[in-house]
């Protein structure tokens, strides 16, 4: 009984671990990149902790010469996790491990009064790069976007 236990632990342990860790500072290469041409949502930095279940990500933005820096926090276990959104919406998002253990995706929901945004987040390690593939979908039309950050 305990073998079995022990082996229960180790499979559920292993499902939310993510081999890869992408923790550092990251800064976004622009050359590299795929921006949209008009308008990038994009973070100019991220800086991740990763630490066990935990995933942290604090996305630097700049828009309109102005540095916006926005904290969201997850657990790598596939439980819905809330961040605050924009406007005074909440972002409710699930994280799953690929598993393969090489990617981690983001899929969240925006409520907001003119219909809702969906967002895909799939970061990966890639060449020593992190590589950060964004798809949103809303009323406003979708958007995808393949971002490569350097780190620091």
């Amino acid at each position: 009984m305990k073998r079995v236990l022990l082996v229960m632990l180790a499979v559920a342990f292993s499902a939310v671990s993510f081999s890869q860790n992408i923790s550092g500072n990251w800064k976004m290469n622009e050359s590299k990149s795929q921006l949209n041409e008009q308008f990038s949502f994009s973070p100019k930095a991220i800086k991740i902790t990763q630490d066990g279940n935990s995933l942290v990500l604090v996305k630097t933005n700049e828009f309109q010469g102005q540095s916006m820096e926005a904290t969201e926090k997850y657990t790598l276990d596939g439980k819905d996790c809330s961040n605050p959104g924009f406007m005074d919406t909440v972002k409710k998002s699930t994280v799953n491990v690929s598993a393969d253990k090489k990617t981690v995706k983001i899929v969240s929901k925006v409520v907001m009064d003119n219909g809702d945004i969906n967002i895909e987040e799939i970061f990966s390690i890639e060449g020593g790069n992190l590589v950060f593939v964004s798809k949103s979908s809303s009323s406003f039309g979708e958007s995808t976007e393949t971002v490569v950050y350097d780190k620091l």
